[in-house]
């Protein structure tokens, strides 16, 4: 019998043809709906905003890594991505050096000195939009909307005028608020074309909502605004209004910040969605879901530890 050698290697002995690159362009794609919308409903300013985002921060990246001597990423798509959800997040009103002076942070700060893509544990984007709305709550507050300077929707809501409300405009987006959160319908195009590709699935956004959906529900009949109890008006509103959608689909499924077991990522969709109705019911501001995807994102380790499959053989579990 002829003898063959056996090459031994340690997993992964499967490997997929789906790169970090082809994964980010994707989701650039599912991206520009919202974008699209956002300079149509904001102008050029919203245009020149989201270009100085995404520029800065895949000059920041690229910069980083040369002066390191380090292999250079900037392919891979996921800088881009950084810098376009942190555009997305800025009011059209603000000045184009906050948005730099935002990307620089994102991809230096919580990025790069964490060791690059895969190592940091919060979502870029988010961080450097709390980091600028920490900085400068004054300009990362201001919105304006056909020329008027007014609040936004969830500030109404939480000051209990659910009548001045047209939630119809809000579901199409016509509405003050950041670049890339107005439109419901233009976010969900895109969140429907990852879940397609299978780039995302919808374990993380769906227990997000519905878990947020059911607080509100039973709580919000405490505040000022709700009649009752699952306040159909009060619900849509709040589903509508603010950064939710944009944020539990686009940013609560960051890979690299999101569990990876299954029965952690549905105890990560309710953590955000109990955290997110305490923010906006019981908080000081109107919103919430920068702040709750960011300490979900710090409870992650604690999530996968207690969610983390049991090993068959011993010491665990038996057929």
């Amino acid at each position: 019998m002829s003898e063959r050698n056996l090459n031994l290697s340690s997993s992964p002995h499967v490997r997929s043809k789906v790169t970090t690159g082809s994964i980010m362009l994707c989701v650039v794609i599912a991206l520009l709906p919202a974008s699209a919308f956002g300079v149509y409903n904001f102008g050029v300013s919203a245009l020149i905003m989201l270009l100085v985002t995404t520029a800065t921060a895949v000059l920041t990246e690229y910069l980083y890594e040369k002066l390191m001597k380090k292999p250079v990423t900037i392919s891979d798509y996921s800088a881009l991505v950084t810098g376009l959800l942190l555009g997305l997040n800025m009011p059209p009103t603000a000045p184009y050096w906050m948005g730099a002076l935002g990307s620089v942070f994102a991809i230096l700060v919580v990025k790069q000195l964490f060791g690059g893509l895969g190592q940091n544990f919060l979502n870029p984007a988010l961080s450097a939009r709390c980091f600028l709305l920490i900085s400068f709550t004054g300009y990362m507050t201001r919105f304006v909307y056909d020329g008027v300077t007014g609040a936004t929707p969830l500030a109404v809501l939480k000051a209990g005028n659910l009548t001045e409300l047209n939630t119809m405009n809000m579901m199409l987006g016509k509405i003050p608020g950041t670049i890339g959160e107005t439109s419901v319908i233009a976010i969900v195009a895109g969140a429907i074309f990852l879940i397609l590709t299978e780039v995302i699935d919808i374990r993380i956004p769906g227990t997000y909502i519905v878990t947020f959906v059911i607080f509100i529900g039973i709580f919000g009949h405490f505040t000022k605004a709700a009649v009752g109890f699952f306040d159909p008006v009060y619900i849509t509103a709040h589903l509508t209004g603010g950064g939710l959608m944009l944020g539990a689909f686009f940013m609560a499924t960051d890979y690299v910040t999101a569990p990876i077991t299954k029965k952690g990522q549905y105890v990560y969709g309710i953590c955000m969605g109990i955290l997110t109705g305490l923010f906006r019911l019981f908080g000081g501001s109107a919103e919430g879901v920068s702040y709750a995807i960011l300490i979900s994102n710090m409870l992650v380790p604690l999530i996968e530890r207690v969610t983390r499959p049991k090993p068959f053989g011993k010491g665990g579990e038996k057929f």
